[in-house]
């Protein structure tokens, strides 16, 4: 049986259309390894399209009233609902994801999120005005920054695009946004829906490339460059927009600290970090794949996290019992699996440790002991389901152990004892912290890191704020 290939296509100033040059890319089912779909390859041409459409599109939605912006974001999170069921079905397409955890966990927070940010329009505000120098009087004013363009990843294409469109057309900014290579359909698809509320020009989409991602930020039109992704994709995208002083929005890489004390209840933080770790397969910025153990608890910690990856299964999307599907692409398979073909000798797998079945991109539920600080596997993200589990002797062992990398995304604590628990919370040098549970996020709180995890904030107040800017005005009150 033949697969029949869709043709996917941009989505440019309220018209879907193929890249100007007819250059495709083949889109890869990672369950089946089988070509479902081909995207645009866009280039210059498409790339100039779409900025000129955000930029004519600009003035209007810029001036219409919060209000407004809000009404057509609470629209938009409509019709999410409504088509839900096809935004599951484009995303398990593109990334293999669980059908039913897509449905309960992917699509109820981002519903969520954009009525948070719907909310938000509405919040566009400054400080009073005031006369701070005598006969004049100040006001600020809040002020979207104008086209942004966005980079989304594959890990969570749906939900990140969320994050990165709901804000920047809270404030007032036109966007244009690309999806990943390998997962460009729900994105599509999200183009589609929200082309029935917005005014031509407002939402872009461009697939394509790192090529294509780097002519979106080096164009001279976008007034702010947003992406999440690797650290050296977010390296680029600093120094392309540095050129000509873009503003730069990045969330990158993680390597979160699971910090186990000795007072711990062991069995709820395995169910707990074995979740939180292998969820998404471990593709999570914020994943609890790099557990440090009291001394005291170590071996115990061990079996039981072992038996929990033993129980965990990985499978088809339309099997209801599996916690995550396969890895994404060809490309992250190797990556996971070459970690693991890496390791010291000192090292020692406890569970998984290799590809499950010879049809997919699947990994099972993998746990490395015996790892020391300086390890490749414990240093750097390998972005898949495998927790590595490191031993310490006292806080201050522990603190420098969880500090010692180059990433700062998200942290977790688990202790009975509340005085050391914020301790550490002061002291891990994270953007997020968690205190007896690993991974939770809320649209009212920031997400975002420190060091090489990127700058900026994702969700909150704090994310919609990012795509403002701030301007002074100040006028004389003599007549």
């Amino acid at each position: 049986m033949t697969t029949e290939v869709r043709r996917l296509r941009n989505y440019i100033n309220g018209q879907f259309r193929d890249a100007a040059d007819g250059r495709t890319i083949d889109v890869v089912n990672p369950v089946t390894e089988e070509v479902y779909a081909t995207s645009p390859l866009s280039g210059q041409a498409d790339v100039d399209a779409a900025m000129d459409a955000a930029a004519a599109a600009f003035p209007a939605w810029r001036d219409v009233t919060p209000a407004e912006r809000q009404k057509a974001l609470l629209k938009i999170a409509d019709a999410f609902e409504e088509r839900a069921e096809d935004l599951i079905a484009a995303e398990s397409e593109n990334t293999g994801k669980p059908l039913e955890l897509t449905r309960t966990e992917e699509i109820p927070p981002m519903v969520d999120q954009i009525r948070f940010f719907a909310g938000a329009a509405r919040l566009l505000e400054g400080r009073s005005a005031g006369e701070y120098m005598e006969g004049l009087t100040s006001i600020v004013r809040r002020e979207p920054v104008g086209v942004c363009a966005q980079v989304a990843p594959w890990n969570y294409p749906m939900m990140m695009a969320v994050w990165k469109f709901a804000p920047a057309l809270a404030a007032g900014n036109t966007v244009v946004i690309k999806p990943s290579d390998t997962t460009p359909a729900s994105t599509v698809l999200i183009a589609e829906i929200i082309g029935q509320i917005l005014p031509k020009g407002v939402f872009n989409v461009i697939c394509g490339d790192r090529e294509t991602g780097r002519a979106m930020v080096e164009h001279p039109t976008p007034a702010m460059a947003s992406i999440t992704g690797s650290v050296r994709a977010g390296m680029q995208v600093a120094e392309s927009a540095a050129k000509d002083v873009k503003r730069v929005h990045l969330e990158l890489g993680g390597k979160a600290p699971v910090v186990v004390f000795g007072d711990t209840d062991i069995a709820k933080a395995v169910e707990g970090i074995s979740v939180a770790g292998y969820f998404n397969a471990g593709q999570d910025c914020t994943a609890a794949t790099r557990v440090l153990v009291h001394e005291s608890i170590h071996d115990e910690f061990v079996t039981a996290l072992a038996k929990a990856a033993a129980d965990t299964k990985t499978g088809l999307p339309d099997d209801e019992d599996v916690l995550y599907g396969p890895l994404n692409n060809a490309n992250q398979l190797a990556q996971v699996s070459g970690f693991i073909e890496r390791l010291p000798a000192h090292a020692k797998v406890e569970a998984g440790g290799h590809r499950v079945g010879d049809k997919g991109y699947f990994y099972a539920p993998t746990v490395v002991s015996g790892l020391q600080q300086d390890d490749e596997i414990v240093q750097h993200e390998v972005f898949g389901p495998v927790i590595t589990v490191q031993s310490f002797t006292d806080e201050a062992q522990a603190l420098a152990y969880a500090n010692g990398v180059e990433y700062a995304l998200a942290s977790s604590v688990w202790t009975k004892d509340h005085a050391r628990a914020m301790r550490m919370s002061k002291n891990l040098d994270f953007g997020c912290v968690w205190i007896n549970t690993h991974i939770p996020l809320v649209a009212e709180m920031p997400h975002g890191g420190f060091k090489k995890s990127g700058y900026g904030k994702d969700l909150s107040a704090y994310g919609f704020e990012d795509y403002t800017r701030i301007k002074h005005v100040m006028t004389s009150l003599d007549d």
